[in-house]
């Protein structure tokens, strides 16, 4: 049995990565702010025996107390999926230059998207430091804002996702003498509930001109990659970053 943790499993990318590790045979915990929508998610799912519970990633003992809870009760992580992220917008719509940011904005915004990603990392590697298992998969979620300097992101979420990047290589190397690895998906512009709050539909026509595939991306195109990730095939791929962006950043 592989216990899957899927952080903001609820909604988004993070409830379609939970359906499909759930269809892989894979028991799944969902870990989300939302209580009543993890439970929601987890009753939908394939199979039997997943969990949810919800976490507020920025909060270190929560963290800590999830993380107890999935080992004690459900059994050793061996796949850990970090796709829990904000994304500040103003009511403006307009995105806020760097001068008009606020300290409690970046805070903000790097407690949920970096600190809530290193501290999980953390807690996975605590506990496979003491109870190894075969094939460990971490899985970070950053994003092609922080590889081409943002188009919509904001000073505060493109850094945040640049800080996954840089916390991915890291992270790999540290993993690595434990049989994990440790991976990043940069994802561009998905269709998600997140999306539509900053973007409505009828703009989707004058964006997809920049996109080369000629489509908005769907949550099922990132979990594919996640599939592939967290395979026994993706044994030799550690400390990369799999672009998801229909061809809109290629190197």
């Amino acid at each position: 049995m592989k216990v899957a943790a899927i952080t903001g499993g609820a909604g988004g990318m993070g409830l379609a990565a939970a359906q499909r590790l759930a269809a892989d045979g894979a028991t799944v915990v969902v870990l989300d702010r939302n209580a009543q929508a993890s439970e929601r998610a987890v009753a939908a799912l394939t199979g039997s025996g997943h969990r949810g519970i919800m976490l507020d990633v920025s909060c270190e003992g929560d963290v800590a107390t999830a993380f107890e809870q999935i080992e004690t009760k459900v059994g050793p992580v061996s796949i850990l999926a970090n796709f829990a992220g904000i994304f500040p917008w103003p009511k403006s719509g307009v995105r806020p230059r760097i001068v008009e940011t606020s300290i409690e904005e970046w805070e903000r915004t790097f407690s949920v998207n970096a600190l809530g990603t290193f501290m999980t990392i953390r807690e996975m590697l605590r506990w496979r430091g003491r109870k190894p298992v075969e094939h460990g998969r971490i899985v970070n979620i950053s994003s092609s804002a922080a590889q081409i300097g943002g188009y919509n992101g904001s000073a505060a979420y493109v850094s945040s996702k640049g800080a996954i990047l840089s916390l991915t290589k890291l992270a790999a190397r540290e993993a690595a003498p434990l049989g994990i690895t440790v991976n990043a998906i940069a994802p561009g512009t998905i269709d998600t509930p997140l999306l539509r709050t900053v973007m409505p539909t009828e703009k989707d026509a004058a964006y997809v001109e920049k996109i080369p595939i000629a489509r908005i991306g769907r949550p099922d195109d990132v979990v594919a990659a996640l599939a592939y990730l967290v395979s026994v095939e993706a044994s030799y791929v550690t400390g990369a970053c799999l672009d998801v962006n229909g061809g809109m950043r290629m190197q």
